[in-house]
Order: structure tokens, then C-alpha cells, then sequence
């Protein structure tokens, strides 16, 4: 869940004779790839998170929720939610086996039914437990979902960062387009912008209090996801991260998703 993934690696080529400028899409591209290969090999983690919802007018409510993250070879990340508190939503459990170009795999199991519901395909653009989120947001961002486009470089904080579009290869996604801030040292999402259905923007995503682990692999301590047609928002604050914990595919059964604790 809410996992984040993507380079600039080199803007011309040479042959003997020419120099051949690549396109704003293959750098793009390029970027997208080469950022994805830097995540890879952190094989699972675990995190707790704390989500905070505010309305319009201001009023907050939080929600503690356990996460798991399994690394998958070949494929997208497997990932699983388990809600703690409040009461209300307590035992809720949302599953994701995220993919390349086939709709992802995601199941919601609510104890109130006692029923495990398996997500429609063509309706991942809707809110995540009444969150900013949307359910296509909580995969891992595998870099053939997209289509890509450099649009340049600049400064963001205290890095320099590219800046790319990202185009949905998934039709029925919510968005029509993603401008994404990637900063070119340690290749953290910095910020990401979303344009809905009607190309107007929809949301924004802001990471921060990134740390290192493992001495490689960088993780944010906050993503404030805003909603600017609703005035909502979402603040996600993560901590106790732990990787390589031993976590199994049989820890990510679709099948005994009412039973994980």
C-alpha cells in the first residue's frame, strides 16, 4: 500500500558519427525505470501509520492501521492494511496485489459483514475508507501502468527534482494525467499532482521526513494527500519501519484474509 517508485539517467547518446537527443518520452521513461530498479531488492517491510481525515470545515478523525509489504519478482508489490482503531473499523483488512498492465488484485474484508468483497476492476477510482485515497492509489506504481513524459528539472526544498507526467495505461483509472516531482539523488516522490476525468486537478500529494533504511532505500514519514474539488484531506504518518522481517506469499492469502490477525 501507498508504496512510491521512479530517474533520469542520460538526456543524449553517442554513435562514431551523430549524437542522437532522446524524446521528452523516452527520458521520461528512462526516468521512470531507472528509479523503479533503485527500489528493488528490499524484499518486505512492515509499518505502522496513523491516518488522519479532515473535512472542510476543519473537523479530524484518525484511524491506526498496521501495514505489510511483500516484494514480488516479476511483478508488483503485495500489500496488506489491518485497521486497529476506532472501534468502528476495527479488523478491517484491505489486500493488493499490485500489477504491470492488468488491473490490480484488491480485496476489503469487513468484520461488520464477516464478508470478504472482492474490489470491481472499474471501480478503483473511488475513496479508500472514506479517505482522500483512491483505491488505484494504494498499489505500487509499476512503471508499465504509465506512459511517461520529461517536462524538466527544478529545485524542490532542499533537492533538485525531475519533473514527469504520467499517463494511466489502465482505462478505467480516475485520472486522465500525474505530474510527478522525483528528486535526482535519492529518487524520493517529493510531491505528485492528479488531473481528474475532466483534465482539471484533483488532488495533490505531499511526502516529507523521509529516512533511509537499510542504507539504500528511502521511505517518507508523512504523504498529505489534498482533495482541491472537495477541501478534504488525508495525512498519513508512518513510523517503525522494519524490512527483511520474513514475511511469505502465505501471508497474503486472499482466502484467509478474514483470519490474519
Amino acid at each position: 500500500m501507498f508504496n512510491s517508485k521512479f530517474l533520469l539517467v542520460i538526456a543524449f547518446f553517442a554513435s562514431p558519427a551523430l549524437v542522437f537527443a532522446q524524446s521528452a518520452e523516452e527520458k521520461g521513461l528512462e526516468i521512470a525505470k531507472a528509479a523503479d530498479a533503485y527500489d528493488q531488492g528490499f524484499t518486505d517491510f512492515t509499518a505502522n501509520m496513523v491516518m488522519t481525515l479532515k473535512n472542510k470545515k476543519g473537523e479530524t478523525s484518525s484511524r491506526l492501521i498496521r501495514i505489510r509489504t511483500l516484494e514480488v519478482e516479476g511483478d508488483g508489490d503485495k500489500s496488506l492494511s489491518i485497521f486497529d482503531e476506532p472501534a468502528d473499523v476495527k479488523g478491517t483488512k484491505m489486500l493488493t496485489y499490485s500489477h504491470g498492465l492488468e488491473p490490480d488484485d484488491q480485496w476489503l474484508y469487513l468484520p461488520a459483514l464477516k464478508k470478504v468483497k472482492r474490489i470491481s476492476s472499474r471501480n478503483k477510482s473511488g475513496p479508500f475508507m472514506g479517505s482522500t485515497f483512491a483505491y488505484e492509489d494504494l498499489g505500487s506504481q509499476e512503471v508499465e501502468k504509465y506512459t511517461y513524459r520529461y517536462l524538466r528539472d527544478e529545485a524542490c526544498g532542499e533537492w533538485t527534482c525531475h519533473v514527469i507526467e504520467r499517463f494511466p495505461a489502465y482505462k478505467f483509472s480516475g485520472y486522465t494525467r500525474q505530474i510527478a516531482w522525483i528528486d535526482t539523488e535519492g529518487y524520493r516522490l517529493v510531491r505528485a499532482e492528479f488531473y481528474d476525468r475532466k483534465k482539471a486537478l484533483l488532488k495533490t500529494l505531499t511526502a516529507g521526513d523521509f529516512k533511509q533504511y537499510l542504507g539504500h532505500y528511502w521511505r517518507p514519514g508523512t504523504m498529505d494527500m489534498v482533495n482541491h474539488q472537495t477541501g478534504k484531506s488525508t495525512l498519513l504518518e508512518w513510523k517503525d519501519y522494519e524490512f527483511k522481517t520474513g514475511l511469505t506469499e502465505r501471508d497474503f492469502r486472499s482466502q484467509t484474509l478474514k483470519r490474519i490477525k
